[in-house]
């Protein structure tokens, strides 16, 4: 069975042309490493739930999109290798600071797909 790493990102309104340049940049050199696929996905039909939904999950703010984003590897060992390589590529050097999102509000994991079809 693949593992995914799945990400909850909020991205500014007037930043999406941003992140979505950061993101092909990432998704190109992650699949140079050997993930299987990588999507970046900005939400459109995402409802407001009455106990938790993906808003408050990263505390969006007036004027941010809640985006889910994923990577599909052939398995946890290939994640943690592939991460690894990731990590250490020059190319995705950046300045925290001039990240198109509020890192500290992403929220992430690594998931065991246990139906695949």
């Amino acid at each position: 069975m693949t593992y995914v790493d799945g990400f909850v990102v909020p991205i500014p309104n007037d930043r999406v042309a941003d992140y979505k340049k950061m993101a092909r940049r990432a998704g190109k050199i992650w699949m140079e490493h050997g993930a299987l696929s990588y999507f970046e996905c900005m939400g459109d039909d995402v409802p407001a739930g009455k106990t938790t939904d993906f808003f408050r999950a990263v505390k969006i703010k007036d004027g941010e999109t809640p985006w889910f984003s994923f990577i599909v590897y052939k398995s946890k060992r290939d994640r943690d290798a592939i991460a690894k390589k990731v990590m250490a590529d020059p190319r995705l050097k950046m300045d925290f600071k001039d990240m198109p999102f509020d890192g500290k509000r992403m929220i992430y994991g690594g998931f065991k797909t246990m139906v695949e079809m």
